[in-house]
């Protein structure tokens, strides 16, 4: 039987008197003096955290209905995700995450949005929600918001997703099948670069029989490997044998991947010890980046920069033969996607010619190339996106509502005092 769902209460006439009147005081209070935290009982503390999080919960219901009614305007959705993204300086990865909850919740979930209203529930714990629902049609998702409205609140984010996805699957046994194969076709892997050097790599929707299959053989080979003298923790032993079995599973010849390290000559010599940006992945540490730059396959390149600026303005060509084009010379210049806000290795980016701010047409404004991946090579060619670079190579972005950012190729070495 379909549950006769409770009637929805309209709360936009009661948020403030339902907030904790000492939110704002406390807020206030704190800031001018923050002993006074330390005059509280902890039970005081806690309670004061919890207010917090269900102001932030009202909050982010605010924000999602906002960005709910933006996406609502414009039709061409990829732009609308790179201008919010662009506008609350997050990934377009998570704006587009944003995006996706924002829609379902408003138009979908609405309870469960209503629990945020109420302070009783944050955004990532609604999203466990949606994620659940996702699969399921219009009606089916009603059902399980109404079932789900009063069993949310006080529940952590496994025990909302857990609890979701069986409501979910009870609501639509049959789709919960379809959904499976589905989720299998979606399989993908995933690199995600981090600091200090390392990196996230995973494979998102793999078959439970097979993760579970791999994971073992990886962890047999393991624990061969952890004889009383060997000093790596099983936990290294694991990822060092994926990485092995994934680079060279054969036996045969280990793969060569190809990364930009901007190390200047005295760190490469170990006079200092300066950070060293590695393209796509940030700053490294200096040792590490001599240890990388000390492998048998490594290639080294000359940068001339120009001293006062620190920009470069000569790429020396050992590494490889000249070519006629500077797709090269600005790959190694711009380092990463000069799109605002974007981490994409140059050396994965395409090289467009872009509209100088004195209005010299792209087909002309050969001396003004940047780097820019497939998603964002796209968008530039959306008439209501204006991509503009100035003399100094300064890239301007303007939106289709008017903002702007910009972004420079990073200097290599610390302009000059004048």
């Amino acid at each position: 039987m379909t549950p006769s769902p409770r009637p929805m209460r309209d709360t936009r006439d009661t948020d403030e008197q339902e907030q904790p009147a000492s939110s704002a005081f406390m807020r206030r209070a704190i800031r001018a003096d923050p002993r006074v935290l330390r005059r509280m009982h902890d039970d005081t503390i806690l309670q004061v955290a919890q207010d917090a999080n269900a102001e932030i919960a009202r909050l982010q219901a605010l924000q999602l209905r906002c960005i709910a009614e933006f996406t609502r305007r414009h039709r061409d959705s990829q732009s609308a995700i790179t201008e919010i993204a662009t506008t609350l300086s997050i990934t377009e990865s998570h704006a587009n995450t944003m995006v996706s909850a924002a829609e379902a919740l408003t138009v979908r979930l609405p309870r469960t949005l209503q629990l945020m209203d109420d302070g009783a529930l944050d955004l990532f714990r609604a999203t466990k929600v949606t994620d659940a629902t996702s699969w399921l049609s219009d009606e089916h998702a009603a059902i399980v918001d109404a079932l789900m409205s009063n069993r949310l609140p006080g529940k952590n984010a496994s025990q909302v997703r857990k609890a979701a996805t069986h409501a979910a699957t009870k609501v639509d046994p049959d789709g919960a099948a379809h959904r499976g194969a589905r989720r299998r076709a979606e399989r993908r892997v995933v690199l995600r670069h981090n600091a200090a050097g390392v990196s996230h790599l995973s494979i998102d929707n793999a078959p439970a029989e097979k993760a579970t299959a791999a994971y073992l053989r990886v962890d047999r080979a393991a624990r061969a490997l952890k004889t009383p003298d060997e000093r790596r923790t099983l936990e290294q032993l694991r990822a060092d044998v994926a990485l092995d079995l994934l680079l060279d599973a054969d036996g045969g010849r280990e793969e060569r991947a190809e990364i930009f390290l901007y190390m200047d000559l005295a760190t490469y010599l170990g006079v200092n010890d300066n950070p060293v940006e590695m393209a796509g992945n940030g700053h490294i540490p200096a040792t590490l980046a001599r240890r990388i730059a000390a492998g048998p396959d490594t290639a080294l390149r000359r940068i001339i920069t120009d001293p006062m600026t620190g920009q470069m303005i000569e790429l020396g060509s050992a590494r490889y033969r000249p070519t006629p084009d500077m797709d090269e010379f600005v790959r190694v210049r711009d380092r990463e996607c000069r799109q605002p806000g974007c981490t994409r290795p140059a050396q994965n980016c395409g090289v467009e010619n872009t509209q100088t701010r004195n209005g010299a047409s792209t087909e002309t404004a050969l001396s003004k190339p940047v780097t820019l991946c497939a998603r964002h090579r796209r968008l530039k060619r959306h008439a209501n996106w204006r991509y503009e670079v100035s003399s100094d190579d300064l890239l301007t972005v303007s939106t289709p509502t008017g903002r702007t950012q910009s972004s420079s190729a990073p200097p290599f070495h610390d302009p000059r005092p004048e």
